[in-house]
């Protein structure tokens, strides 16, 4: 599955390290995960979400308060992947979708990989689901061979649409999930004068066809102060606020707007 995200050749496993033809290795950490992201591939020192952000989504979706999303992925790929199949999960974080994901399907023969560019996200995941693959990558340079997967999950995550449509087989299928028009925006009103909305146009993804849409919508109501505030660092949303203001906003027990748009794609043949 894996190819050398130096020379693109295959890799194979030697041991405890995955090595391609011209002898670039690849060990394999205590944790289970493959780093596959040289230096010419970051974009910063430490790429990926700050450390902040990724124990704030982590503590946040641990509560539960996402299930509703996982259960709605989990359902549209229950329906329509085959009894034998391998996905991708593409920017997967600390994999709290990747692992409800597995544990949904296990009536199927699954393959699941994921993948994150933040070390620190993958070195969590794989240590806490062993039985999914998990690997250190770009979404722009994926180090995976060509038609490699059945299927591909690409939640708010940026990705590079040839890379996804060579690595999918063909008439492979991409979930997106996306922010629809009123996704947070009680939190936005806290921060814009005048709040633009998420678009509700379907994307054209080059090298796909669109499929279906799913909208999932539900108001988050009595969150305790922790949790509005764990909500708030998971999001961009976060830098626009003054500390003082977060403080006041957490107090104050907002209702807070979830909403999602869930697009399935096939890949063109």
């Amino acid at each position: 599955m894996y190819r050398c995200p130096l020379c693109q050749q295959h890799l194979t496993q030697q041991h405890n390290s995955f090595v391609c033809a011209s002898n670039h290795s690849f060990d394999i950490a205590k944790e289970g995960y493959l780093h596959l992201l040289p230096v010419q591939q970051k974009n910063s020192k430490v790429p990926g979400d700050s450390a902040l952000m990724m124990q704030s989504r982590r503590d946040f979706l641990n509560a539960g308060y996402y299930q509703p999303l996982s259960d709605a992925v989990n359902q549209i790929f229950s329906e329509v992947l085959p009894a034998q199949a391998s996905l991708l999960d593409l920017g997967c974080g600390e994999g709290y979708y990747s692992n409800r994901l597995m544990q949904a399907l296990a009536n199927k023969e699954l393959g699941l990989y994921g993948l994150d560019i933040a070390k620190t996200a993958i070195k969590k995941a794989a240590k806490s689901y062993p039985a999914i693959k998990f690997c250190v990558a770009s979404a722009w340079h994926l180090p995976f061979a060509d038609q490699s997967f059945d299927a591909a999950l690409k939640l708010c995550a940026p990705c590079e649409p040839d890379e996804l449509a060579r690595v999918l087989k063909t008439d492979g299928l991409l979930l997106t999930v996306t922010p629809a028009p009123q996704h947070l925006i009680e939190i936005k009103q806290q921060v814009y004068s005048s709040v633009r909305l998420h678009s509700d146009q379907i994307e054209a993804i080059a090298g796909f066809e669109h499929q279906q849409r799913h909208e999932l919508q539900l108001q988050l109501t009595h969150l305790p102060a922790d949790m509005v505030l764990n909500l708030l660092e998971m999001t961009p949303l976060a830098w626009k606020f003054k500390p003082e203001q977060k403080q006041l906003f957490a107090a104050s027990s907002p209702q807070i707007s979830l909403n999602f748009y869930l697009d399935l794609y096939r890949k063109n043949s």
